[in-house]
């Protein structure tokens, strides 16, 4: 599965990175629901891609359980914001309901974004730590890339939460762009 997974991976960060764009261009409920279906599917292919870095680690160690553990969460987490943001916030909007945007996905502070940032900053940037200690130390460059994207995730999560909220932008870079250059090098 190797190489097909690593494939896949990078046709998803591009995927979802073109659904990001189209959103900001068109500003319209459709290029939002595309966006957040991806971002709810690009999770499982991140997980994938994790477990097939872990698979090849040469040390069985806790580090890769963790990552498994802290993914998994990302992916269920993930789910249950943009999916309740889909089906029950915005149906609700579109009925004419005032919901506050405490309640909204795009507003800060919110608790669907909490739950979306406490996903893919927190629990993201530990897996991808935790794998990064997981991998031999001979594979340098994978173990570094892996150690980056952790540190980029961490940093927007609690960047967003300590500090300001336009920190968060630096997660996407671990998680978004860090995980294509991953893919890229374990093709080669």
């Amino acid at each position: 599965m190797g190489k097909k997974i690593f494939v896949t991976g990078i046709i998803t960060c591009i995927l979802y990175f073109i659904s990001v764009g189209l959103f900001l261009i068109t500003k319209t409920g459709i290029a939002l629901t595309i966006w957040e279906l991806m971002t709810v599917f690009s999770a499982p292919v991140v997980l994938l891609i994790l477990l097939e870095i872990g698979s090849i680690a040469t040390t069985t160690s806790i580090y890769k359980k963790a990552m498994l553990a802290f993914m998994s969460c990302t992916c269920s987490l993930t789910g249950i914001a943009h999916i309740v943001n889909i089906t029950v916030t915005r149906q609700l909007i579109n009925k004419g309901v005032n919901v506050p945007t405490y309640f909204q996905i795009g507003y800060w502070p919110s608790v669907e974004m909490a739950i979306d940032y406490l996903a893919w900053g927190f629990f993201t940037g530990l897996a991808f730590l935790s794998l990064s200690i997981a991998v031999e130390k001979g594979k340098y460059k994978i173990k570094k890339s892996l150690l980056i994207c952790g540190i980029l995730c961490l940093i927007g999560f609690f960047g967003t939460v300590f500090i300001n909220e336009n920190i968060w932008y630096v997660a996407p870079m671990g998680y978004g762009v860090g995980t294509m250059i991953i893919c890229i090098q374990m093709l080669k």
